[in-house]
């Protein structure tokens, strides 16, 4: 159980679970970011599968699903859509033909001058500071928990 409550017998509230203020608060960002991903015209997997392209293009798709945290059955409709909308191109590796490369298109950086300013940093009521703090504090979390389940 994930839940701190100052009685260990009284019965756990729901507000009490950090796994349900963790998951509440990704459907209240994606409930925000929604507007500007329909200005893009892009699903919130396809905006930050396309992110990490911008940091890093020609990845391979087991590459990029590492990064996304996706498996492949998921990421490769994605991948598919974005190949429709012309944002980038899928293709086998010339050298290991098991690998799927993408790359971007000139249409998928173009994309980046109107996603540049995506940033939810104000409507978090946050200052600067404390937000790149929390976002460096649930990243530990999550990486702690890909760790412990990796053990067990």
């Amino acid at each position: 159980m994930d839940s701190i409550t100052p009685d260990d017998t009284a019965s756990p509230r729901l507000a009490d679970f950090l796994c349900f203020a963790v998951y509440s608060a990704n459907l209240a960002f994606g409930r925000a970011y929604k507007p500007i991903l329909e200005e893009l015209g892009l699903t919130y997997t396809q905006y930050i599968a396309i992110v990490s392209l911008w940091e890093e293009d020609n990845q391979t798709v087991r590459g990029l699903g590492e990064t996304l945290f996706l498996e492949s059955n998921t990421l490769t409709p994605i991948l598919k859509k974005l190949e429709a909308l012309g944002y980038l191109t899928r293709q086998r590796d010339p050298a290991d033909e098991r690998h799927v490369r993408v790359r971007l298109t000139d249409a998928g950086r173009r994309l980046r001058e109107k996603g540049l300013n995506m940033t939810l940093v104000k409507q978090t009521g946050l200052p600067a500071e404390e937000f790149a703090k929390l976002q460096k504090a649930v990243s530990a979390l999550r990486d702690n928990l890909i760790e412990s389940t990796e053990r067990d």
